[in-house]
């Protein structure tokens, strides 16, 4: 008896680190901007794996963006930046780990193919947060930008782990990117 209970508890373990490995791939700190705030961010999720795969899970502390607001919390606008589709096809390696780009392909995250213009919570086939289901949010250019700023901040209680890149060209070079799929 004692066995079998070791062999159960080696097989959780293992499946658990699995799980929070899998999800700190996704979580990779925001880039350095010089504010408080990113230091802040980064500081906290500089943590142990587990604690990064309980991040997502925590209560939302603020109220979600309007789905219609695209303001960054630095002021860029996506207007002002060309992006470079084959840039933000290398940038994407970071998206890949979660997402696919074929349609109908979902991963720990829902297909990215034909994200531009699609309203969110809305790929066949996968469990999306309640948070990102009711968020309203139809996903422009503009407000993947401002998403991929800092996905817990415009939509609270999101199952996506990444917490967004600072480097506002590389968030133009990934949407350049995903406007080709």
């Amino acid at each position: 008896m004692k066995s079998v209970s070791t062999t159960r508890l080696t097989q959780w373990s293992v499946g658990a680190t699995l799980a929070a490995l899998a999800l700190a791939g996704c979580s990779k700190a925001p880039e350095n901007s010089g504010s408080t705030a990113s230091t802040e961010t980064a500081a906290a999720n500089t943590g142990a794996a587990a604690d990064t795969a309980a991040a997502p899970a925590a209560a939302p502390s603020a109220a979600a963006v309007a789905a219609d607001n695209t303001d960054t919390t630095d002021g860029t606008k996506l207007a002002s930046f060309t992006g470079d589709a084959a840039k933000g096809k290398t940038d994407f390696a970071t998206c890949s780990t979660c997402h696919a780009v074929e349609a109908g392909v979902n991963k720990i995250g829902p297909s990215l193919h034909a994200v531009v213009g699609r309203k969110a919570g809305s790929v066949a086939g996968y469990s999306y947060s309640t948070a990102n289901k009711n968020s309203g949010i139809t996903w422009t250019e503009d407000k993947l930008f401002q998403y991929l700023q800092n996905p817990q901040r415009v939509v609270p209680g999101t199952k996506m782990a990444f917490a967004g890149w600072s480097d506002a060209q590389k968030r133009a070079d990934v949407i350049a990117y995903l406007k080709t799929i």
